[in-house]
């Protein structure tokens, strides 16, 4: 009996170590969280519908959507001053964009058409085509990475925009789903959730989730009223290492910084 009572001891000894190791185990697999924390607070044109938003040599690149209301425009970050703008063709609804050395290319939603400009002039240069949806774009300076609304990522070549592979992005074993807005940062892809606050940090390599980022709060109470002036806008200056967001409709842009949560 004894020797009975010192297993059953040992063994329920045993399960607690191994309880234990598996919380521990499960706290450092979890996946980073960030919150917000604003810097500086610059005007944004709050009848922009936000689809595409870069920052590029000093200057504010941005996309915007809806059919009849579609732009490509270059702004001023600190004023808002439009320097210059396009637009596209009136049943089209302009989607993700980003600048790759001379040339600024555009998505458009569900058109399967996309638009290559001269970046100085706004001058088309060319159109191209590509199956399903377009929803945002990035580039890590060599190739682009294009969303379409599921949790898959196409990496094409800027030269022929044919498609070179795909990642999918997974949170642990749960793929995300709704990529939008995309932007190359240090090295990830931070991308817009649609439709939530969240932003989500992502390895270019295998799509696994690198963290989170809760970007709630950041307009007040009744600064936008329409159900679709959601988050979506992500740009950052890799030069002064500025981070900034905003959304469709909104009147501010936020420079902030992405801090871990305690």
């Amino acid at each position: 009996m004894q020797s009975t009572r010192i297993g059953a001891a040992q063994a329920q000894g045993l399960k607690s170590i191994l309880l234990w190791l598996g919380c521990i185990c499960a706290l450092a697999a979890a996946t980073p969280e960030y919150r917000l924390q604003v810097v500086h607070v610059y005007p944004h044109d709050r009848t922009a519908f936000t689809q595409g938003l870069e920052y590029h040599d000093g200057l504010l690149y941005e996309g915007t959507g809806r059919e009849g209301f579609s732009r490509l425009r270059v702004e001023r970050l600190e004023t808002g001053k439009i320097i210059r703008e396009v637009a596209i063709e009136e049943k089209l609804f302009g989607e993700g964009i980003s600048v790759l050395g001379r040339r600024v290319y555009q998505l458009t939603w569900l058109g399967g058409k996309g638009f290559v400009y001269d970046a100085a002039t706004f001058l088309r240069l060319r159109e191209f085509s590509y199956p399903g949806q377009g929803w945002g774009l990035t580039n890590d300076g060599h190739a682009l990475y294009m969303s379409d609304g599921t949790a898959e990522i196409r990496v094409w070549d800027p030269a022929t925009l044919k498609e070179l592979r795909r990642i999918t992005v997974r949170d642990g074993d749960r793929a995300i789903e709704m990529l939008n807005e995309l932007e190359w940062v240090r090295g990830e892809i931070w991308a817009n959730v649609w439709h939530t606050d969240r932003i989500v940090r992502i390895s270019p390599a295998d799509g696994r989730v690198l963290g989170w980022i809760n970007a709630g709060g950041l307009l007040k109470a009744g600064e936008v009223t329409d159900p679709e002036a959601v988050l979506n806008g992500i740009a950052y200056d890799a030069r002064h290492n500025r981070l900034f967001v905003t959304g469709k409709l909104w009147p501010k842009i936020f420079e902030v910084r992405a801090i871990p949560r305690r």
